[in-house]
């Protein structure tokens, strides 16, 4: 007979099992692609730059371009300084971007090059820049990566050049899609506020089939944009890991207030995005907006029954599943475990993650497994110990939906195995109303296969 009793979780004291996140320099490459005509440059071994933009393209079906140091032994023992500014030189002479983001990998942070004292001594055309970020694969996450990028803009590019702040707001969207890029310019736009956008890849890798390959697609934000966001009202961190360090450099840099709020996943969290900007701008909320928020409690209310009282495991990127577990708990859905790969940020500190979402189940009057830097290993004995009805996450999440046989809706980064995801946005109240319909079908699909089986029971 099948034991059914819950098992005693296997403890460890370190090492990780499938881990719920990737290195740094994956999310650094994709911050510095979201600079109009930048060209990321892994400082490491080929093979690192190979995986890195195979993952990217993988997820959303693009050409990811970058180059590489090209390490050799030679480099590993005496240093990559010499392959960087050989590089440097190359890149601008062969490609002409007008930006190189240089990102480090575990060899060249291994080894302790100072990145800065090489780039002061590179071949640097005139009107062309060279930024950097440390990212050491062996800490953090691909979401830290993002981050120390995103730093990187403001330390090299934000200037404060007037006196008086413009009535402009610096929005940093966090490591979201494109999709979700042009939803969040969209709802500012409507707003009727003029913003700054840094990164922002829509229009790189979501740009449209022309026939004609371009090395630098049309979007990006442009560097002048950047220098300027010194000057803004206010800077949006839009997520505490992805955005919120930033944030704050402009505001010790260039006196720009930094306010972080969610990633705007859900009702709530795209509420107070709107608000903040009607507060602070003294703006009114268009009509149009109004009924895409009602439209969205329409749908919610309509398939409340679909969602009440289900059980949910939610995975990926700590600032998708905040708001993540916000919307599935004003679906009346309890968020029984929710677990991330990244661990504590650098000035938002360790422990916000789990304190957070605790704060949000007890609000709800409910209790849930809550982890940072977690893997999905833990996951799984989780979810073996106190099943649930749905599970939320990348890609990699569907080895535990198959081996559990639980409805899978696949969120986040990265996606893999499916197509058009990254175009589609989750953030805002239309991203809300697709995450209404990816969950509910798959519980109805679900619910139907159920009922298709006990009627063929039925039969026999």
């Amino acid at each position: 007979m099948l034991d059914c009793t819950p098992k005693e979780l296997i403890k460890r004291t370190g090492g990780g099992i499938n881990p719920a996140k990737t290195c740094q320099p994956i999310g650094a490459m994709y911050a510095a692609l979201g600079i109009h005509n930048c060209m990321p440059h892994s400082h490491g071994s080929q093979g690192c730059c190979a995986y890195h933009r195979s993952h990217l393209t993988r997820h959303f079906r693009e050409p990811v371009m970058a180059t590489t140091s090209s390490f050799t032994e030679g480099a590993s023992v005496f240093g990559g300084g010499g392959n960087l500014k050989t590089a440097i030189k190359n890149v601008f002479a062969i490609y002409n971007p007008d930006v190189i983001a240089v990102h480090t990998t575990c060899l060249s942070e291994t080894i302790g090059d100072d990145i800065p004292t090489i780039i002061k001594g590179a071949e640097i055309p005139e009107g062309k820049l060279v930024i950097h970020a440390n990212t050491p694969s062996y800490q953090g996450s691909h979401i830290t990566g993002f981050s120390n990028m995103v730093k990187g803009m403001v330390a090299y590019l934000a200037e404060a050049t007037t006196d008086e702040k413009k009535e402009q707001v610096n929005i940093i969207p966090g490591f979201v899609n494109p999709g979700d890029m042009r939803e969040i310019k969209r709802l500012a736009g409507k707003m009727g506020v003029r913003f700054i956008m840094f990164p922002d890849t829509s229009g790189v890798l979501d740009s449209p089939m022309t026939g004609k390959f371009e090395m630098f697609p049309a979007g990006g934000a442009k560097v002048e944009d950047i220098r300027d966001s010194g000057n803004s009202k206010l800077t949006i961190a839009l997520g505490y890991y992805a955005s919120s360090d930033a944030a704050h450099l402009l505001e010790r840099n260039c006196r720009v207030p930094a306010l972080t709020l969610k990633t705007p996943v859900g009702i709530k969290a795209t509420d107070d995005f709107l608000m903040t900007l009607r507060g602070k701008f003294v703006r009114e909320i268009p009509y149009e907006l109004e009924e895409e928020r009602g439209q969205l409690v329409d749908v919610m209310t309509d398939n409340h029954h679909h969602f009440y009282g289900k059980k949910v495991a939610i995975f990926g990127d700590p600032d998708i599943l905040t708001g993540l577990t916000e919307f599935v708990l004003s679906l009346g859905m309890h968020p029984l475990h929710v677990l991330t790969g990244t661990p504590g940020g650098i000035l938002t500190g360790s422990g916000i993650f789990e304190k957070e979402i605790k704060a949000m189940l007890a609000a709800a009057g409910l209790e849930g497994r809550v982890k940072a830097a977690g893997d999905l290993f833990e996951l799984h004995q989780w979810i073996k110990n106190e099943p649930v009805d749905l599970l939320l996450g990348n890609t990699y999440g569907k080895y535990i939906a198959r081996a559990e046989d639980i409805p899978f809706v696949r969120v986040g980064f990265p996606i893999l195995d499916r197509g058009i995801h990254s175009y589609l946005p989750i953030v805002g109240y239309r991203g809300a109303m697709r995450l209404v319909e990816m969950i509910g079908n798959a519980l109805l699909d679900r619910k139907d296969r159920d009922a298709a089986d006990e009627d063929f029971e039925l039969v026999l």
